[in-house]
This record gives structure tokens, C-alpha cells and sequence, in this order.
């Protein structure tokens, strides 16, 4: 007690430390200028943990557990307590479950803003697997592993860290929009001929015409489009990365994170920070593998041309510059013939990025973050806008040598009058500066930059919406327990609400049979009470985020082909799970829904009196 420590992050480096302190770890406390992930602290209170209660206590000897007081604003879940700043940290501890279900919360008294904003902070300290987040809107939102988790964080900050009475929104449950190869049969596993291929062509060509005019579209789903101001012209294209790649780009989203940034400080000229050897090679290892995936002669030199990650430059999402005029890789930075073409390009490749970045991060269908897309961008065409700038330059330069010749003429017709002379040559520099200042036509539709940025994100969106969409649902991995008399019950929990029974195994020596299967995390809310009603309490569920799955129905389905005609009718009204996802999240966004407003109409019937 009243010992002074350090109080090391995670992400501590003893390196660090002996870059930014010449003297090394003998230095004494009041020289130390600030390290990140690290903090000095005194020892305020010692405790040994007794049930409910905590003892007082003055020393602890080793291996003992204990509680200790004073370290609320140092440590946030986990870090290494130490007396020299020698040591190297503990790795944070790896939790199973991932957050995926987030609500906003509020207090009902909107006074007590400030003891729930202390009370999340401190549930944040307690549980090392919730997340708080404050929202660009203002809300209070809470992250939580499922909905026995959600309950319990309520609970807590209700009755211990808040002690308020709080307002809870509707979970809210993610979404991931991706796009598909074309199907091969049809909805009643039918193969699609070439009658077939026909009407979903024709109703794919239906689709294109909701597409705005002055957009092109090519066969194979290359979508062209032009700036508003017509000086560039983008040519998008979207295909479906491998699941294999997917995976590989959400795992390694620290490491996309730290070469983006490495990338982007080399582009902007400045001196790059010198990187770990270890991350050299786990950039060559991650390169590696991409280039182990994308193989075949539609992915031929793609990893090398490979311009960004997204969204926030570091998801499951890629960009790829084919464009010839401006070669730019993640890996190596822009390859530009002069320095003055580069920074030009540079800016408006930024500007490229950036439409790619607000383009994957909502995409068309419900307005959710994209997953598994590449976007190839085949051709960047900027002729017309250098064309307007050489004849801009060579127009100012004749309007400049008739304005000079003009005032030498006015200033020789006065002949000697000196006064007014130099009035006279001010003038026509006044006329210069003011026709340089005018805005060119062009500038009515804002800046260029501005432009570039609306463009690429609606060239993206187009490129998608001419591509087979689907939806990427969560899903939980669920092992049950259950007795061989109850299987049949809990097989049909499973199956009403939409899961997938993997894999089924008796447990040696005894009754209980192990099911494991997975299960939609939208359709989690209420599973493990039902299952438990349904079963006598003979079957216990146990919910564990897993992975993201693709819904396999189309959101945007309609019959097309005869058998489908005939087996789904030409209302075609029958409940798409997809539909309906989708729906729902459009109408918690507040975005228009396509849906009839009267079901099962039926005409009055007035009874006349004879």
C-alpha cells in the first residue's frame, strides 16, 4: 500500500520506452516524458476478496489473489502491473464470444445523463467482453455477445454502476450486403435452359432500365459513368471475391490497417516510420496467400493492383486499379512518370478512394456495410479535364498579352502625364486578377474532388445492383444438449426458426445426445426460453457468435421460368426470408419499402331486401 507502480497496456513496448528515453529504465519518475500505453500510479488500497466482502489489508505476500483500489483510471480491461518499466506486458486475454448485438440506451430522467455516461464507463471496466460506443448521432449504444448478455449488462448498470431507470431500444442486429455468381438452376431446382436463360435475361435487362440514363451498361456488368461537369469519365466493375479471401481479409484487419496507414504517409511524402520486421513479414505472408486464392485468368495480377481495402480501409473488401494512366498499388504507392503529374493524380485518387469507401460502407440493398466484393476499376479517363486546362492556360495567356499591349497603347496616347501612368498600369492587372478570379462554368456543380467522390460511390452502387445481391446474415454456432426424447422438439425449434443442424453425437455412457447446428442471430431473441418451454427444461442451448452466412434466397426474386409459374404462382407471395430481413432494416433506417399496404382484401357484400 502507497508503493508506486506502472500500469502497462497491452500494446506496450519496453522498445518504445528506450527510443523515447535516452537514459533507459534507470531514469528517475520525474523525468519520464509521456509513453503511450503506459502510466505511473501509487497503490491506494489493498483488499482480499471474501465472498461478498473485502478485507482491509496492508501487504499482500506472492501468490495470493487480491483486489486492489485506485486503478479506475488507469486500466480500461486488462493490463500488466510492474515496478520497473522493463517488463514486457501480458497479452490480453482472447474472448470466444464476439460482440454482435447492440442497443441504444438513454435514462428515462434525461438529468441523469451524467450518471449513466459513468455507469457505462464503469460496466465498460467490468466486463471485458461488452463494447460502449457513442454513435455519430449522440446515442449511447451497447455492444453484447447475445441476449442472455445483453440482460445481464442491463441489469448490472441499472442496479450497481448506474443505479438510474434507463430506456432500451429494439436490439439491433447487423447485416452484410454482398453479390453472387449467377445461378445455375432455378428456385425449383430446376436447371435453367436456354428458354429460361432468356426470360431471366429479359428481366435482368427490366432491371437496367430502372438504372438513370447516361449511364452505360456493358453485358458483362461493366457500369461507365461520366462526372457531372463532363471532364471524367469511370468505368466500375463488381465480381464476388472467394470466401476463402473473405475470411483471410477479415482476420487480418489490424495488419490492412497498419499498411493503409504506412501507404498513405509514403503518398503524402512523408518519412515512413521503420516497421517491425515481424509486420514485413506478415505483410509478405498476407500477400502471399491472397495470391495463393485469386487465381485463374479473371484474377490475373489482381493482389499487385490491389489500390485499397474497405470500408474504413481495412475490411473484406477490395479495390483494384487496372486503369492504365495512373498505376497506384497498396503494396508499393503510385508509379507516376513526374512529381507534378503525381500529386495531381494523388488528389484525385483520393478522391477515388473515398466513393469507394462511402460505397462499401452502405450498400444498395438496406443501406448495411458490404462484404466479399471487389470493385475493378477498368478505366479512369481525365483527357477532357486536361484538355480544358491546356486551353484554359493558353486562353489566359492571349487574354494576358492583348490586356498588356492595351495598356502600353493607353499609356503612350497620354504620353507624359507621370501621375497618371502608374494608375494606368494598375488597371489592367486589377482586370487580370479579377477575370482569374471568376468561377469557370464548370464550377457549378462543385468541386472537382466532390465530384470524383459522388460518382465512383454511385458507379459502385450501380455495379452491384446489376450483379445477383443477397444478404450476409450472423450466425451463431449453437450446441445443444438434449435427451433422446426430447429431440424431436428441439429439432423443430431449429428448423422454424431458420437454423442447420451440423452435426448430432451420443455422449458415451450416458442418455444425453450433443447437437450441434447454427442459428441466425436475428432469429436468437427468445430461443433459449422457448426451446426450454418446449423441452421441459430436458434441453439447455448454449450461443456462440460464429461467422457470417449468406441468406440464399434473393431479396429481389420473381418467377420468370414456366415450373416456377406454376409452383409459386404468378404472385410469386410466399414468404422470402430475405424480403423480409431487408425490409425490416429499411424500415428501422427510415428508407422506402416496397410492400402492399391492403392483404386479403375482400369486396363488401351488401345484401339487397326484396
Amino acid at each position: 500500500e502507497g508503493k508506486r507502480i506502472f500500469v502497462l497496456g497491452p500494446k506496450y513496448s519496453p522498445v518504445e520506452f528506450l527510443r523515447r528515453v535516452p537514459l533507459g529504465f534507470s531514469t528517475p519518475l520525474e523525468d519520464l516524458p509521456p509513453i503511450p500505453h503506459m502510466a505511473c500510479c501509487t497503490l491506494e488500497n489493498l483488499y482480499l476478496l471474501m465472498g461478498r466482502e473485502l478485507e482491509d489489508l496492508e501487504e499482500v505476500p506472492p501468490g495470493n489473489v487480491l483486489g486492489i483500489g485506485g486503478l479506475q483510471d488507469f486500466v480500461l480491461k486488462s493490463a500488466t502491473l510492474c515496478s520497473v518499466p522493463s517488463c514486457p506486458p501480458f497479452i490480453p486475454l482472447n474472448f470466444e464470444a464476439t460482440p454482435i448485438v447492440r442497443v441504444a440506451v438513454e435514462p428515462k430522467h434525461p438529468s441523469e445523463m451524467p450518471q449513466l455516461v459513468k455507469g457505462m464507463k464503469l460496466l465498460n471496466q467490468a466486463d471485458p467482453c461488452v463494447q460502449v460506443l457513442i454513435q455519430e448521432t449522440g446515442e449511447h449504444v451497447l455492444v453484447t455477445a447475445g441476449e442472455v448478455h445483453l440482460q445481464r449488462c442491463l441489469d448490472d448498470l441499472t442496479e450497481r454502476f448506474a443505479k438510474i431507470q434507463i430506456s432500451v431500444s429494439e436490439p439491433i442486429i447487423p447485416f452484410r450486403e454482398t453479390i453472387t455468381k449467377p445461378p445455375k438452376v432455378d428456385m425449383v431446382n430446376e436447371e435453367i435452359g436456354k428458354q429460361q436463360k432468356v426470360a431471366v435475361i429479359h428481366q435482368t435487362k427490366e432491371d437496367q432500365s430502372k438504372i438513370p440514363e447516361g449511364i452505360q451498361v456493358d453485358a458483362d456488368g461493366l457500369i461507365t459513368m461520366t462526372t457531372p461537369n463532363k471532364l471524367a469519365t469511370l468505368s466500375v466493375r463488381a465480381m464476388p471475391l472467394p470466401e476463402e479471401v473473405t475470411q483471410i481479409l477479415e482476420e487480418n484487419s489490424d495488419l490492412i490497417r497498419s499498411l493503409e496507414q504506412l501507404t498513405s504517409s509514403v503518398n503524402e511524402g512523408r518519412d515512413a516510420q521503420m516497421i517491425h520486421q515481424k509486420t514485413q513479414e506478415k505483410i509478405r505472408e498476407f500477400k502471399g496467400k491472397l495470391e495463393r486464392y485469386l487465381t485463374g485468368r479473371k484474377w490475373r495480377n489482381t493482389v499487385d493492383q490491389i489500390w485499397s481495402f474497405g470500408p474504413r480501409k481495412c475490411g473484406p473488401n477490395i479495390l483494384v486499379n487496372k486503369s492504365e494512366d495512373f498505376q497506384n498499388s497498396v503494396w508499393t504507392g503510385p508509379a507516376i512518370k513526374t512529381s507534378k503529374e503525381a500529386s495531381r493524380y494523388r488528389d484525385l485518387g483520393n478522391s477515388i478512394v473515398s466513393g469507394f469507401q462511402l460505397a462499401t460502407l452502405s450498400g444498395p440493398m438496406c443501406e448495411e456495410p458490404l462484404m466479399g466484393v471487389c470493385f475493378v476499376l477498368e478505366r479512369w479517363d481525365l483527357s477532357k479535364l486536361e484538355e480544358q486546362g491546356s486551353g484554359g492556360r493558353h486562353g489566359q495567356e492571349q487574354r494576358d498579352v492583348a490586356q498588356d499591349a492595351q495598356g502600353e497603347g493607353e499609356a503612350c496616347a497620354r504620353g507624359g502625364e507621370q501621375p497618371g501612368l502608374q494608375d494606368g498600369g494598375s488597371e489592367p492587372s486589377e482586370k487580370k486578377t479579377s477575370q482569374k478570379g471568376e468561377p469557370s462554368p464548370t464550377d457549378c456543380y462543385g468541386p472537382f474532388s466532390g465530384q470524383l467522390i459522388a460518382t465512383m460511390k454511385e458507379a459502385c452502387r450501380y455495379a452491384l445492383q446489376v450483379k445477383p445481391q443477397r444478404l450476409m446474415a450472423a450466425m451463431y454456432t449453437c450446441d445443444i444438449m438434449a435427451t433422446g426424447d426430447v429431440l424431436g422438439r428441439v429439432y423443430a425449434v431449429l428448423s422454424k426458426r431458420e437454423g442447420r443442424v451440423l452435426q448430432e453425437e451420443m455422449k458415451e455412457g450416458t442418455d444425453m445426445f450433443i447437437i450441434k447446428a447454427v442459428l441466425p442471430v436475428a432469429e436468437s431473441f427468445g430461443f433459449a426460453d422457448e426451446i426450454r418451454k418446449r423441452t421441459s427444461g430436458l434441453a439447455s442451448p448454449q450461443l456462440v457468435f460464429s461467422h457470417w452466412e449468406v441468406v440464399a434466397s434473393d431479396p429481389f426474386w420473381v418467377p420468370t421460368t414456366e415450373e416456377e409459374y406454376l409452383h409459386f404462382g404468378e404472385k410469386a407471395d410466399s414468404e422470402n426470408q430475405a424480403r423480409k430481413y431487408m425490409n425490416a432494416v429499411r424500415k428501422r433506417k427510415g428508407l422506402s419499402v416496397e410492400e402492399k399496404i391492403v392483404e386479403h382484401a375482400e369486396k363488401q357484400r351488401t345484401l339487397s331486401k326484396n
